[in-house]
């Protein structure tokens, strides 16, 4: 398998030049890294090419690597039922450079795309509907970026009074607390209410 995986890299590495910047076999699959405005071309030669037959589309999904200036990789998933073979594609973008729709070339491609703008903020060139997918229209932020607070920015509660479902910053009513990860019988520095007794030598011993 990974030498039919390794010729095939090869084979797109020849006919793409360029648009390809590397690929590699790793635990029996093949990822081949694309320049982020050739996607298009990759992925039709992909589905045309006789050596290839990637006619199935199985989705499309991101990854956040904040310390980098390129910070996100979307990644694509083909397979090609005709030679039993599945590639992955990746590309890198960031915030404000957009990727090129894939929609024209897989129409599945659609709702994935809207999909990673919605939770990483990728945004796609020549999409036909980019708008949220998962999230509300009124959602804020990217729920999917590392630098994403996991309390979220609004929270969503239905308002009797007002008969409809209202947006409102997020309220924390607990101050977090700093966990030191030691046991209860360690780490308490204060005794808990209605036990203040317990660590009174006098009263230990009367019990035994």
């Amino acid at each position: 398998m990974d030498d039919a995986l390794n010729d095939l890299g090869k084979h797109l590495s020849d006919k793409l030049g360029a648009a390809i910047s590397g690929y590699r076999v790793r635990y029996g699959e093949l990822t081949v890294d694309v320049a982020r405005d050739e996607i298009v071309e990759v992925a039709t030669f992909l589905r045309d090419d006789d050596k290839c037959r990637f006619v199935c589309f199985i989705d499309i999904c991101g990854a956040d690597y904040p310390e980098r200036e390129e910070r996100f990789d979307v990644v694509y998933h083909l397979l090609s039922p005709d030679l039993n073979h599945r590639i992955r594609l990746k590309v890198t973008t960031d915030e404000t450079k957009p990727v090129p729709s894939l929609v024209d070339v897989f129409p599945a491609a659609d709702w994935f795309e809207r999909e990673t703008y919605d939770l990483y903020g990728v945004l796609f060139s020549g999409h036909p509907d980019l708008r949220r997918l998962l999230t509300d229209y009124g959602f804020q932020g990217h729920p999917l970026r590392k630098d994403f607070p996991l309390t979220g920015f609004v929270e969503v509660r239905y308002d009797d009074e007002a008969k409809k479902v209202v947006y409102e910053p997020v309220k924390l009513m607990q101050g977090f607390r700093n966990f030191d990860f030691l046991s209860p019988w360690e780490g308490m520095d204060e005794a808990i209410p209605g036990d203040e007794k317990a660590g009174d030598p006098e009263t230990r011993e009367q019990k035994r």
